[in-house]
C-alpha cells in the first residue's frame, strides 16, 4: 500500500561543518567511496517535517539533518522540499527493513515506475560515514553506483549493518518514529 507525504522544511539558520579521517570503502559498483570517521553527528537548526496526507491516521514525523555528516545531501534534500518536489510522493517501497520515499514519479498514475525515478538536478556523490544503520536513521537511497544519489530517501525501521559505509546517512527521526512503524 502506498501512503502520501507532505514534507514541509522549518526555517531558521544553520551552519554546516565537515571534519574527520576518510578512508576508502568498497561496493558492489567496484568503485571506492571516502568514509569519513569519528565524526559524531550535529543536529542542524532546520528539521524536516513530513506530515502525511491523512495526518489523523498516520501523524507527523520530525527528522534532524546532519550537515556535518553529509552537507551535500542534506542541502539536496532541503532544497527538493522547498521547491515542493516532495509534496504528494508516496511511501513507494515499504518492507521490514525500511520505507522509502521521494519519488517524483510515485505522483503519476503509474505504478510500475515508482521509485525509478529522481528530480530534475544533478546526482550527488556519496557522503559515507562510519555512522551505523540504526533504527530511525535516515539515508540517501541510490542505484547502483556509490555518486546516484538524488532525491530519495529511506527512513529505518531496524538496524542493518550491511548498509553501513555503504549509503549515505543525513538524519535520524526525533520524533514520530511510532508514525514510521504505522506506515510499515
Amino acid at each position: 500500500m502506498k501512503y502520501l507525504l507532505l514534507l514541509l522544511i522549518t526555517l531558521s539558520s544553520f551552519a554546516t561543518l565537515s571534519c574527520g579521517d576518510k578512508k576508502a570503502a568498497n561496493t558492489k559498483s567496484g568503485a571506492n567511496a571516502e568514509v569519513k570517521k569519528g565524526v559524531a553527528p550535529v543536529a542542524d537548526a532546520e528539521i524536516a517535517v513530513i506530515e502525511m496526507e491523512n495526518s489523523a491516521a498516520y501523524g507527523t514525523i520530525k527528522i534532524e539533518l546532519y550537515s556535518n555528516i553529509a552537507p551535500k545531501m542534506v542541502a539536496r534534500f532541503k532544497e527538493l522540499a522547498k521547491e515542493g518536489v516532495y509534496n504528494g510522493v508516496t511511501w513507494h517501497r515499504i518492507n521490514d527493513t525500511v520505507i522509502q520515499s521521494g519519488d517524483p514519479l510515485s505522483k503519476n498514475d503509474n505504478p510500475a515506475d515508482d521509485g525509478t525515478g529522481k528530480s530534475n538536478k544533478p546526482n550527488v556523490d556519496a557522503e559515507f560515514s562510519d555512522l551505523h544503520y540504526e533504527t530511525g536513521i535516515v539515508g540517501a537511497a541510490r542505484g547502483t553506483e556509490n555518486n546516484s544519489a538524488n532525491s530519495q530517501f529511506f527512513i529505518m525501521l531496524k538496524p542493518e549493518p550491511k548498509f553501513d559505509t555503504r549509503y549515505t546517512i543525513f538524519g535520524k527521526v526525533i520524533e514520530g518514529m511510532n508514525n514510521v512503524r504505522t506506515l510499515s
